[in-house]
């Protein structure tokens, strides 16, 4: 182009708004050369150099070899006749520059291409936020899916946006196997999920739009219910709900452990609470034994005499049964207060438990229970007092018969855990069951669910020691007015 002030005075406008264009642009000829200037990029040369008659390659790039043609946008403009744009990067005084250049193309009457307008844009500071942007959200997609916590992100509606790995492992789903078939509200048991934005929505829980830790079910994919703890929140553009998020963490492992710490402190307190009886009672048994011999030997003496009367010879007999009765309770003081070592031996469990049944004598208790055994064929050999383990099963089996009142199903079963070393005995009937209220006292010496003058209570607390003695447990499984089970648990014995 010509200088300015030569331009015709119907086209100086035109020469002025190219000439104040904010950013440096270049006018190119269709040969590639450049033929004029604007203002924005005579400042940015600074005089240094002339760049009129150059080709635009020369200017770019300092080189006489044009570009490759996959990378110059030039053919693309000639033969689109459009405009095209390409973001370049350089190196400036060892510094990252980048630069969009667009290229517009000049038509004549007939829509040829005869001039390319060519403009320079720094778009460094773009680039740099890009980058750290993309680093960010990088580091936040990292440390999303490194979490130990299951994290996820639902729309407004429930659909699922997010889930890391933790929340795939938790669910079994994976998000694209989720999101087809799906919503939020299958994470949890029915009426949960209306639940959770309820409170999400109220001031009460950590604030409107947050949910501090909170315990609820949550339900996987194969409809196990687990539980666990959600935090979460909803996320807002300006006053509008756009989406959720909740953070969820797995509470069966800390489930389980509590459990077992609160079985253990349980056990302890009760190990304690019958030691300390345990003392009283052998105490109280050597103090009653002497006298009640006398009173028994005195009234059997009475009796022998043959010169009483029908009354006393009567209430001579009442005597000596409750005497006899007392000598009962005083026998099984005793055998509650001993504490011996136990005197241990190899055995089968399953041999146990016949020679248990064959040892029972009140067969008229079970005359019309029909007893069914599940036995396990795996090898279970344990390592305990024959003798004491033989009490504990003969005890509960009694205990069955009369919860049965001689009639129903007594069930014996054993099986082996081999993972954790471990041997069980249950014992099941179909009786009356054990009261809610009683369960938390069911081990306790001198506690009987039975009438008065049936029982003494020391027989489930007395198997309750001698089963700790043999380095098990004993605990009621499960009980309902439909029967109760009871679980002994042995250790298997193992060579090592």
């Amino acid at each position: 182009m010509a200088d300015k002030d030569n331009h015709p005075k119907e086209f100086d406008w035109r020469y002025w708004m190219f000439d104040s264009l904010s950013f440096p642009t270049l006018i190119l000829n269709k040969d590639k050369t450049i033929l004029d200037v604007n203002n924005s990029l005579r400042e940015k040369l600074g005089g240094k150099k002339n760049i009129i008659g150059k080709t635009c390659h020369e200017y770019f790039f300092n080189s006489k070899d044009s570009c490759p043609q996959d990378n110059c946008p030039l053919p693309r403009l000639f033969s689109e006749k459009n405009g095209q744009s390409v973001v370049v990067k350089n190196i400036v005084d060892g510094e990252e520059r980048w630069e969009d250049r667009v290229y517009t193309p000049i038509l004549n009457e007939v829509g040829e291409v005869v001039y390319i307008r060519a403009s320079i844009r720094d778009v460094t500071q773009v680039k740099v936020l890009e980058k750290e942007l993309k680093g960010t959200k990088d580091l936040m997609e990292k440390m999303i899916q490194s979490s130990a916590s299951s994290i996820v992100a639902a729309s407004i509606k429930g659909d699922i946006l997010l889930m890391n790995k933790a929340a795939e492992d938790l669910w079994e789903y994976s998000l694209e196997e989720f999101k087809k078939k799906y919503t939020a509200e299958h994470f949890y048991p029915p009426g949960v999920a209306r639940e959770i934005m309820k409170k999400l929505r109220s001031e009460d829980y950590g604030g409107k739009g947050k949910l501090t830790n909170t315990k609820i079910d949550i339900v996987n994919r194969n409809g196990e219910i687990i539980p666990g703890e959600i935090a979460a929140a909803i996320i807002y553009e300006g006053d509008e709900e756009v989406a959720t998020m909740g953070i969820y963490t797995d509470l069966r492992e800390k489930v389980a452990v509590e459990k077992k710490l609160k079985d253990a402190q349980t056990r302890l307190l009760q190990s304690e609470k019958m030691a300390s009886i345990g003392q009283l009672a052998a105490g109280v048994a050597h103090e009653l034994n002497n006298p009640l011999t006398g009173i028994l030997f005195s009234a059997n003496m009475i009796l022998e005499a043959g010169d009483t009367g029908d009354t006393v010879r009567q209430d001579m007999e009442w005597i000596i049964e409750d005497v006899n009765r007392c000598k009962r309770i005083v026998k099984d003081l005793l055998v509650y207060s001993r504490r011996t070592n136990p005197s241990k031996d190899f055995i089968q469990l399953n041999s146990l438990v016949d020679k248990s049944l064959s040892l029972i004598r009140d067969q008229k208790l079970f005359g019309n229970v029909k007893i069914k055994k599940n036995m396990s064929d795996d090898m279970m050999l344990i390592n305990v007092d024959k003798n004491q383990i033989n009490q504990v099963i003969i005890n509960l089996v009694m205990n069955a018969g009369d919860a049965m009142k001689g009639s129903g199903t007594l069930t014996l079963r054993t099986y082996r855990d081999k993972t954790n070393q471990k041997a069980y005995l249950e014992v099941s009937d179909t009786g009356c069951g054990i009261p809610e209220k009683s369960l938390l006292n069911i081990f306790d010496p001198f506690f009987t669910t039975k009438e008065l003058g049936k029982g003494t209570g020391l027989g489930l607390s007395t198997a309750y020691g001698l089963i700790e003695e043999n380095g098990g447990n004993i605990s009621v499984k499960e009980t309902s007015t439909m029967g109760t089970t009871f679980l002994i648990e042995l250790p298997l014995y193992s060579s090592e």
